[in-house]
């Protein structure tokens, strides 16, 4: 099976991706996080930063997210000549501010318009495309009739995430949607949702030895050593993490140009790292009280070894 880095806004950013490769790897993908192109909207090349060669060790999975099939032929047309030959279809972001204007998850709401952009699109565009999609937005009981939509098209890869988008990252994944999917099976399929072990991964392959490949987010951001121990590789050490967060800091401070926006984006990362060590609540809660970088230094470098 592949192995997936999901996407995660915010945080897996190409410097965050550089990283891990360099320290870590053992995931065969990285999906970066989604791009909007709008009719609109001219799509900069700056829009296209984090996905461009020039900032990539290894380039990226470009995933896009729109509600109009000539703003996802635009993206095509900007990512191609970039050396894409396939791109990713976001259908399960579950914000507000995105479902209210029918992307991501909210594209789900409406089955027939679903259809009439999916057929749009592979009309009018000649590059692969992989779909990343939710079960419902409500209800587990829509997804048969999403699914049916779906295998009227020519999907390279079907990334399935069983929640629905009111369930958000809440509760546990419906393993009856994945189960429709896997039994009705007509593309190479993804399963995404609640790895965060080795064993989970392994439950997975055992339970569904068809699927092709499986996306790991939160989980690989609490332990980016993941992809390795599914691997048969070493586990997590915490000195290996302090370092992974000594490289970040190094580099978004460079790229940023800012102390405090450099803080964020690490304490972003360390609000899952920390999970690692549920019997340090004082370190957790001084890296969530941390103002200064070197605050946050203090906290981390008295974490015990895993």
């Amino acid at each position: 099976m592949n192995l997936y880095f999901a996407p995660m806004e915010g945080i897996t950013s190409y410097t965050y991706r550089n990283a891990h490769y360099e320290l870590f790897g053992g995931c065969d993908e990285y999906f970066a996080p989604f791009i909007v192109p709008t009719d609109n909207e001219r799509l900069s090349m700056k829009t296209l930063r984090d996905i461009k060669d020039e900032n990539n060790i290894i380039r990226p999975a470009a995933q896009v997210m729109c509600s109009t099939g000539t703003a996802f032929c635009a993206f095509v047309k900007k990512v191609k000549p970039l050396g894409f030959d396939k791109v990713n279809l976001n259908l399960g972001c579950p914000s507000g501010t995105v479902v209210k204007k029918m992307r991501g998850a909210g594209a789900l709401k409406d089955t027939k318009a679903l259809d009439e952009f999916l057929d749009y699109i592979f009309t009018n565009t000649d590059i692969d495309i992989t779909v990343k999609t939710r079960a419902g937005f409500y209800s587990h009981d829509e997804f048969p009739k999403i699914y049916e939509v779906l295998s009227k098209y020519p999907i390279k890869e079907l990334i399935i995430h069983p929640r629905v988008r009111e369930e958000y990252y809440k509760g546990e994944p419906n393993m009856a949607t994945y189960d429709y999917a896997y039994q009705n099976k007509c593309h190479s399929l993804c399963y995404n949702g609640n790895i965060f072990s080795k064993s989970d991964f392994e439950e997975i392959k055992n339970k569904y030895p068809l699927t092709d490949s499986v996306m790991i987010g939160r989980g690989a951001i609490i332990n980016p050593a993941i992809f390795r121990e599914i691997k048969g590789g070493k586990s997590l050490q915490t000195e290996e993490l302090i370092k992974f967060s000594n490289v970040l800091e190094e580099r978004y401070l460079k790229l940023l140009q800012s102390e405090k926006y450099t803080l964020h984006r690490l304490k972003e990362i360390w609000i899952y790292a920390i999970t690692n060590y549920p019997d340090e609540p004082k370190i957790a809660k001084a890296i969530k009280k941390a103002n200064k970088l070197s605050e946050l230094s203090s906290a981390i470098n008295c974490l015990p070894e895993l």
